[in-house]
């Protein structure tokens, strides 16, 4: 199966996608965690992401794109993947489309995890991160809003909804129910 998965910072994506992933048998990839790996690894896409990062700056798409595409087409993700973090935005999604296209797959779901936004700003707040200040979670917010939420209209034929309040277990029954009880 291979599934993208969107929702707000403090939706639950990683927890879920980390849970999907075992029951499905298909890696969980997070651009955050290639981020690192990249980085400790010190691979020339490595340095360039640690460069972006130390000037404070967003890592950009063109980075971002050639190592989901470098992980893509690693064994584990033959039969499948979720992605998390990627894509972010509708410029990366057509090239996620692409990459898929050129290997002869598609985007079976997009799971969007949807949660109210006061739900989210409590969540984060409650982990006590000294970057999970409110301003800069609502900041946040609204980057979603702008940039990664209209990617719930271009998939809009493949998008699957769930409600994510709750425990982690209620959220993840949610999620195979919506997709159709993962076989």
């Amino acid at each position: 199966m291979r599934l993208v998965l969107v929702g707000p910072p403090g939706a639950g994506k990683g927890t879920q996608a980390d849970v999907l992933s075992r029951k499905l048998g298909v890696p969980h990839i997070s651009t955050g965690d290639l981020f690192r790996a990249h980085i400790s690894q010190r691979t020339e896409l490595g340095v360039e992401v640690q460069r972006y990062i130390d000037s404070g700056k967003l890592v950009p798409d063109e980075v971002t794109n050639e190592m989901v595409r470098e992980r893509l087409v690693e064994p584990d993700a033959a039969k499948g993947f979720l992605l998390d973090g990627f894509p972010r935005n509708i410029p990366q999604a057509e090239v996620l489309g692409k990459f898929l296209g050129e290997a002869g797959h598609t985007l079976e779901a997009v799971l969007e995890f949807r949660v109210d936004e006061e739900v989210v700003v409590r969540r984060l707040l409650a982990r006590g991160r000294s970057d999970d200040t409110e301003d800069v979670i609502r900041h946040r917010q609204e980057i979603y809003r702008s940039e990664t939420a209209p990617l719930l209209e271009y998939y809009h034929d493949i998008v699957v909804t769930v409600e994510a309040e709750g425990d982690v277990d209620e959220i993840t029954a949610r999620a195979i129910e919506a997709l159709g009880g993962l076989d």
